[in-house]
């Protein structure tokens, strides 16, 4: 299958939507100027890239730009004439700051009055997925939806999970992109770390600091026979993409470059595509001394042995660094210049060439043959992406990704969890095979009084993790590293060549609270003067898997996905395609959440949604936060074999589905729920009778525990022995259903299923939920079940290896 883009939407500092933005762009005209969206007295600027698209009262930036961009698109493509059915159209988004405008607002209303008189509404928007889950409602897409968080990549790692949905035949059409807005944390932030450059930024030529900008960029993808078929033009080609870390610094990329090279490579390669056959790159260009240092660098090693590398140039010194939405709308930018054959320039040189060497097409568009241009996307946490886009009539092969091995058979080698008061793998077991609830901690919430939570102490997991690292961590990083530290004890520490090809995804449901609440406190109560450098490079969602990779080095394909309850199947599902098509070989997913104060600030004011008394799904009573953290290790069943690495159980499919409930609600007729499970069985090719044990997401609150009772039942799994470990582990958000499956293998392994902690009688909806007492059974196929507010589901079956 070969992958066009036929719609087309942006949003950015030089117009409001595509055409008038490629108009701009190709005239070498800056949309930099004065910002007046958010504060920036006591900063050392006052510029930034602000686009003409005008706010919408009571609503979040970041939705009004990914709406506007996202519509575009779809009006562009003419999906709603396409025939899809709006099931098999899926949305994927890259994110970095989401909803960030909102939480400032509550964070400064939280603590200049008090918890009390602090707009609970602001935070519906709190779970960066929130921004996928309004896109897709509103345009009635209810496909696989997912949300990358790879800070400055996400756009990028977006786009890549989008192929990966369509080679993979899980959706008929995506729809990608990414969105950020202009945000007083972005300011501040940067401000606080020296890298705002004082006027318009001149990247590879003056190199003094970057501008922020804000924007969105979607594109809808089809098969190429499809398009053809329904009459719709191909604007371009997305041929292919590549994934790398560093495994270096927090904040600064690898000085040799060697992870942007392997991630141009590894894109290239993906496409079936050589170095020679670019005409252009669209650089990330962010004008920081570091980056224009660095990347052209990347370009020569790659390039130089082909001849002169190919112009290569930055959008960024028009529309400023859009941060989770530059991938994407920089796919927009190369999209466009394939269609028109027009290299976008580099503006702002003042007439000086790059340094560097590298031809930065100065000033002025150039008219050009433009077959196939490479984009790159570089991160905070090292993390790199490349995305290649090419003519569809230029080159008549599909891509050498889907050419791989689609056949190749995903295996489970490790797993290894904590929970509350679990702090290592062996209590968590403990805890689960007795029905012994672990989040026996208490959070004292200002003006709620004392709320019971699943605190984990984070002096008691800190153990094997190297100071010199674990002291830049935040909480959501020293979880993460704590599961992988407790998977290492189990199935030992890889050696450095096994390290450095292994792949890392990180996955949260909420993101990183405590250093984003920090940061905020310090510019809320002190001004500029208070945004402390130590905390922000923390606030990014992907800053753990940057800390894991630094701790373990691997340098493999590395992604962030923030996506509330489905987190950790949605990691797994991503690693599952990589390694399926042959773009890994091991992959180890760690997903991790914390729960600090902040997060039962934001729950205690929503009725009957925390629970004083434990946790009894099904029955109603409320929920128990708390903080967890799993590590999984996937590997090709034919590598684990040859590396002697014991295969614990068998990926055997996936279901993923959205629905229209929109942010933070859910549909309570668990139709879209139930279709997760049918998709996942049907993948499996297994019957409802042949599922030996479900591992439910119940939580102890109607409105989650009904639409499951009822998705179960209409998918013949009611019956079926249901343990819901959230009655034992509390509500762990993202990691949750990692932890579910940690329950699964165990399962597999010695027939013992979990039993339900305070249930003593199963109810008449879900007459198969397995009491307090735990049983034994015949398990050679497991199925986890999982959800997110705002209307997305993942479902997973397992088997047994053998």
């Amino acid at each position: 299958m070969r992958v066009v883009i036929t719609g087309l939407g942006m949003v950015s500092a030089v117009g409001a939507d595509a055409a008038a933005c490629w108009a701009a762009i190709k005239a070498g005209r800056s949309g930099i100027g004065e910002v007046g969206a958010v504060p920036t007295d006591g900063l050392v600027t006052r510029v930034g890239g602000q686009s003409p698209i005008a706010d919408v009262p009571g609503e979040d930036r970041c939705l009004t730009l990914a709406h506007a961009a996202a519509r575009e698109a779809v009006t562009h493509a003419g999906l709603s004439e396409a025939g899809y059915a709006p099931e098999r159209v899926g949305v994927v988004v890259g994110s970095s700051l989401g909803s960030m405008r909102s939480i400032e607002q509550f964070h400064r209303q939280w603590l200049t009055r008090d918890l009390r008189h602090a707009d609970i509404r602001l935070l519906k928007g709190y779970e960066i997925h929130s921004v996928a889950d309004v896109v897709a409602a509103r345009l009635n897409l209810t496909g696989p939806r997912s949300l990358l968080s790879n800070a400055c990549a996400a756009g990028a790692v977006a786009i890549g999970y989008g192929l990966e949905l369509l080679w993979a035949g899980e959706a008929d059409a995506v729809l990608v992109g990414g969105v950020d807005p202009l945000a007083s944390l972005s300011f501040s932030g940067f401000n606080s770390l020296g890298a705002l450059d004082t006027g318009p930024c001149s990247p590879y030529t003056r190199s003094a600091g970057l501008n922020l900008g804000e924007g969105a960029g979607f594109l809808v993808l089809e098969s190429a026979d499809a398009a053809e078929a329904r009459g719709a033009a191909a604007v371009a080609e997305i041929a292919g993409y590549g994934l790398s870390a560093d495994a270096h610094h927090q904040t600064a990329p690898d000085p040799g470059g060697d992870g942007a090279v392997r991630a141009m490579a590894a894109a290239l390669a993906s496409a079936g595509n050589t170095p020679d056959e670019v005409d252009y790159i669209n650089g990330h260009g962010t004008g920081t001394p570091t980056n224009d240092a660095v990347e052209p660098k990347a370009i020569l090693t790659l390039f130089s042995p082909y001849g002169a590398p190919p112009p290569t140039s930055s959008t960024k010194s028009m529309i400023g660094h859009t941060l989770g939405a530059a991938g994407a709308v920089e796919a927009v930018v190369c999209a466009l210049a394939v269609r028109d054959g027009m290299m976008p320039p580099t503006v702002n040189t003042g007439g000086a060439a790059s340094p560097s060497g590298l031809d930065i097409v100065p000033e002025k568009a150039r008219p050009a043959e433009v077959n196939l241009v490479v984009s790159n996307s570089f991160a905070f946490g090292g993390n790199n992406a490349a995305v290649v886009v090419r003519n569809p009539a230029r080159f008549g092969t599909p891509p050498a990704a889907i050419a791989a091995a689609e056949g190749r058979e995903v295996v489970i080698t490790g797993i290894a969890g904590i929970a509350g008061g679990a702090t290592d793998h062996p209590r968590l077991l403990a805890a689960l095979a007795a029905s012994d609830p672990v989040y026996t901690g208490e959070v004292d919430v200002p003006g709620y009084g004392i709320r019971p939570a699943g605190t984990v102490d984070l002096a008691k997991i800190a153990a094997g993790i190297n100071p010199a690292v674990l002291r830049r961590m935040d909480p959501a990083s020293r979880l993460g590293a704590a599961a992988v530290a407790q998977l290492h004890q189990l199935i030992g520490k890889p050696d450095r060549l096994l390290a450095e090809r292994t792949g890392l995804i990180f996955a949260t449901g909420l993101a990183p609270i405590t250093p984003v609440e920090q940061f905020n406190r310090g510019v809320i109560l002190s001004g500029p003067a208070g945004a402390n450098p130590k905390f922000f490079p923390n606030t990014v969602v992907n800053a753990a898997a940057g800390h894991i990779a630094i701790l373990h080095r691997f340098r493999g394909v590395t992604a962030t996905i923030c996506g509330g309850g489905t987190s950790s199947l949605n990691a797994l599902h991503y690693a599952y395609r990589l390694i399926r098509r042959g773009a890994a070989e091991r992959i180890v997913v760690v997903v991790a959440d914390e729960c600090p104060e902040a997060v039962l600030a934001g729950h205690v004011k929503v009725p009957g949604f925390l629970s004083h008394k434990g946790v009894r799904p099904f029955h109603g009573g409320g929920t128990v936060l708390a903080a967890g953290a799993v590590a999984v290790v996937l590997e090709s069943a034919a590598g684990a074999e040859r590396s002697g690495a014991t295969a614990l159980a068998r990926v055997a499919g996936f279901g993923l589905t959205g629905d229209d409930s929109g942010m933070a609600a859910l549909r309570g007729d668990g139709h879209a729920w139930s279709r997760s499970f049918t998709e996942a069985l049907r993948a499996a090719r297994l019957d409802p009778a042949d599922i030996g044990m479900v591992a439910a997401a119940a939580m102890g609150r109607e409105s989650v525990d009904g639409p499951e009772s009822l998705a179960l039942q209409a998918a013949g799994l009611a019956g079926r022995p249901v343990t819901a470990t959230k009655s034992v582990l509390g509500e762990t958000l993202g990691s949750a259903a990692g932890l579910g499956l940690l329950a699964a293998v165990r399962a597999l392994g010695d027939g013992s299923v979990p039993g339900t902690w305070g249930v003593d009688v199963a109810p008449a909806e879900v007459p198969g939920l397995v009491p307090q007492s735990g049983c034994v059974s015949e398990v050679e196929h497991a199925l986890i079940s999982s959800f997110a507010y705002g209307g997305s589901y993942f479902s997973l079956v397992v088997s047994r290896a053998d």
